[in-house]
């Protein structure tokens, strides 16, 4: 097949700025949810009565004012489940749907009740009579750990090098440990699923979920029926963050087993409080951390530990504790390096994926032992990022044993230093805060380095199905999920560049395990890198068939067939596209293809701690300056400044989207979303009124964000662009350090305040009281 040759552009072709797809929908309010979809006479509701211990044998559920309430169809527990009571997505039969005779955290499920309406299945299920029988209960992963809690999965260590050499030969050696606080994904829709039976074993479920193929297998093992008699629908999600990756599966089964048992429409959404007190959230960590380093701050060597509150059974815990230690070295090189994680079990909700997967976390610690080398040495923090960054040769191997061969980390962190005017804004900093006694300032510059595939090699694939119908109309089927960040657009894109048509014909429809089978979750940010390749491969097939038709038809070669804007050129000849593919089906050609890809070169060994888990690096920096209240510890952000490197933007204006978005909920996570169990094991921050998100005052004052547009993938990726999901989440590290900063401002920068995170103004005005105590001593 001949390149694409073109005369002018296409309108909404890959690399142009578009509106996401369902936009204007979401103003309206037009956009159909799972909530919004028209409910069948005879629609049935269910909803789930909770735990309301830690950890207790249940020893008698009385339904009896249940079942009396008005509108009561039924109760499900876990004798009505026909096939296999678990939802572990690594088969370890560890997590049950409904409790069998023990509960493990607080708010676990317990049962389900089938009521007429939604309120009458709530209201009842609030009517059960649970009767049990204590057990100890560990909430705090290190105080877990000393009760000789287990571990849900086994540790992994990634070790390289020489470590006691590399400490034996260091001039300095500091030691540290911080706590990384978790995170509730608080996506604007819940948890919902809605189950309409078919004939035979077939169920159709309308899903939120992000992991339809996972769900299918989940509902099809809790109904013992065959993987085909179930099928998963998601149009689009109110927001999922790695919420709904696993978490949907609970409702979905619930919902499904009703479903059929009842032979009526079920649907399950939970309240909001409901809904933070039975998922899982960002896994919260303790980081202990030793690093040796010469007089320029360069390291000698590093032994670190992770330790992450996974709660009560496996989930993802073994990837996220996993990924936190791929991330651990951050943009630098570690000559001599130990990393080893911890998956404490505690009496708590089985955390789970969120944005960035354990990344974070494991960025956060890198960061920590940077910014503790700079007050050591008594130098700005960015002078030891720089010293230490990946270079080449000698200095490019990861902890992992993968080579970094496409590291722009000093391009991108120099322009940013310099548009930012970094070097005399500090300056400004310091000036402003010997002149200051009540509001400090502080800034921070730092980078990021994250690497892109699934950890899991086999999810590292993707399918799609397109058809072109004879008005010349295209409709595009894949296995990711639209949860608002724009991958049914960026794959619309994609297939009309492949035709040369305009964006307005094609269609991208809800994702659904009979078009697509086997999909991978969308998340690890691989949804444009998988099923933008596998729409590509599908339109390929499909075109190389319409330029072998021509040829015949023509009687021309194939560079003579030229797909052009809404044209194509058959030597002399020009036909519109729908002329071109009604003539096609005219001849009985094929106008349908399903496409794969899988992704190149990537391969893992756990056991040995080596190989190349990822396919390419995604590379940004970002510039925060602070100022904070010494006598109330509160703070604003006045300025945040960012570069990201998406390759080749297939979107740019979508790609800039999810870095704001992204600088902004990690924000969040480092500064205000403080999760709170009390003694008995119940989360109390469950509400908006207890659990700060960021609001529109909070963002900086100033906010610049610009991509490296420069910037090229130098792998083989859809049109050379690079994924942005998780990323730019790590952005805001810079807010933390600039935090950090201005409390160090008060002991004039000799000593490391050490944050925890979140760093709310009660912890920044605890770091201030320790250090003024600390001056007194």
């Amino acid at each position: 097949m001949n390149k694409m040759q073109t005369i002018a552009r296409i309108q909404g072709g890959a690399h142009e700025n578009q509106s996401h797809e369902s936009g204007h929908k979401h103003v309206a309010g037009t956009a159909e949810y799972i909530d919004d979809i028209a409910e069948p006479a005879g629609t049935l509701h269910a909803y789930l009565g909770f735990s309301e211990r830690a950890h207790a044998n249940v020893t008698d559920m009385d339904f009896a004012d249940v079942l009396s309430c008005e509108g009561v169809v039924g109760i499900l527990t876990h004798k009505d489940i026909p096939g296999v009571n678990d939802l572990s997505p690594l088969g370890l039969n560890d997590e049950p749907i409904l409790i069998t005779d023990k509960v493990e955290f607080f708010g676990q499920p317990l049962f389900a009740v089938i009521a007429k309406t939604r309120a009458q299945a709530r209201l009842a299920a609030r009517k059960a009579k649970v009767t049990y029988h204590d057990l100890p209960h560990q909430l705090d992963a290190r105080e877990a750990k000393a009760a000789d809690y287990p571990m849900v999965v086994s540790p992994m260590k990634l070790e390289r090098g020489d470590i006691a050499a590399g400490f034996k030969t260091a001039k300095h050696i500091v030691s540290g440990s911080m706590q990384i606080g978790g995170q509730d994904h608080f996506y604007l829709e819940g948890q919902i699923s809605f189950a309409v039976p078919g004939e035979d074993d077939d169920v159709t479920i309308y899903s939120s979920t992000q992991h339809p193929t996972e769900t299918q297998h989940m509902v099809a093992h809790a109904l013992h029926v065959p993987s085909n008699a179930v099928t998963i629908q998601v149009r689009r999600m109110g927001g999922g963050f790695g919420g709904k990756e696993t978490q949907a599966n609970l409702f979905a089964c619930v919902a499904a087993i009703a479903a059929k048992k009842y032979r009526a429409p079920v649907k399950i959404r939970l309240d909001r409080d409901d809904d933070m007190e039975a998922t899982g959230k960002r896994h919260d960590f303790y980081v202990d951390y030793q690093v040796g380093f010469d007089d320029d701050g360069r390291i000698e060597a590093v032994d670190a530990s992770f330790m992450a509150r996974c709660g009560f059974c496996a989930d993802l815990s073994g990837a996220v504790t996993d990924r936190a230690l791929f991330h651990a070295d951050n943009a630098y090189f570690y000559p001599n390096v130990r990393l080893v994680s911890r998956p404490q079990k505690t009496n708590t909700v089985s955390n789970t994926a969120f944005r960035g997967f354990g990344g974070p976390q494991g960025v956060v610690g890198a960061e920590r032992i940077m910014e503790e080398i700079g007050y050591y040495l008594g130098k700005d923090p960015l002078e030891i990022r720089k010293v230490n960054f990946y270079g080449t040769d000698d200095r490019n191997l990861t902890p992992y044993y993968q080579t970094v061969e496409d590291n722009i980390i000093q391009r991108v962190v120099a322009e940013l230093e310099e548009s930012s005017d970094y070097a005399a804004r500090r300056e400004k900093v310091l000036e402003f805060n010997r002149n200051s006694r009540v509001i400090k300032r502080g800034i921070a510059l730092t980078p990021v380095k994250f690497g892109i595939s699934f950890t899991k090699t086999e999810f590292n694939q993707a399918g799609a199905l397109v058809h072109i119908y004879t008005d010349g109309s295209v409709q595009v089927n894949h296995g990711g999920t639209e949860m608002g960040q724009g991958l049914y657009t960026k794959v619309a894109q994609i297939v009309a560049e492949e035709f040369q048509i305009d964006l307005k014909h094609i269609k991208a429809t809800a994702t659904r395990t009979d078009k697509v089978p086997n999909t991978s979750a969308t998340a690890a940010s691989s949804g444009t890198d998988l099923n933008g390749m596998a729409a590509a491969d599908a339109a390929r097939q499909i075109k190389a068939r319409l330029v072998n038709f021509a040829c015949e038809t023509y009687k021309i070669q194939p560079e003579e067939v030229v797909f052009e804007p809404n044209n194509v050129r058959l030597g002399a000849q020009v036909m519109t596209f729908p002329q071109f593919i009604q003539a096609a089906y005219a001849a009985r050609v094929q106008l349908s293809a399903a496409g794969f890809y899988k992704t190149p070169k990537i391969h893992w060994d756990r056991d040995e701690g080596k190989g190349r888990p990822f396919l390419y690096y995604a590379y940004g920096a970002s510039v925060s300056e602070v100022s904070i209240d010494t006598l109330t510890g509160e703070y604003q952000v006045e300025r945040a400044d960012v570069l990201h490197d998406v390759g080749k933007s297939i979107n740019p204006a979508l790609d800039i989207g999810q870095v704001e978005g992204a600088f902004v909920q990690g924000m969040g996570w480092l500064t205000t979303e403080e999760l709170w169990w009390d003694n008995k094991g119940r989360l109390r921050t469950h509400a908006p009124s207890t659990y700060k998100i960021p609001l529109a005052s909070d963002r900086p004052r100033i906010f610049n964000v610009n991509l490296a547009s420069w910037s090229v993938n130098r792998e083989e990726t859809i049109r050379r662009s690079k994924a942005v999901g998780e990323p730019p989440f790590m952005l805001p590290i810079s807010v933390f350090e600039a935090l950090s900063m201005a409390v160090a401002s008060t002991a004039d920068y000799r000593v490391n305040p050490r944050l925890d995170a979140p760093a709310t103004p009660e912890r920044i005005l605890m770091a201030l009281q320790r250090l003024k105590k600390q001056q007194s001593a």
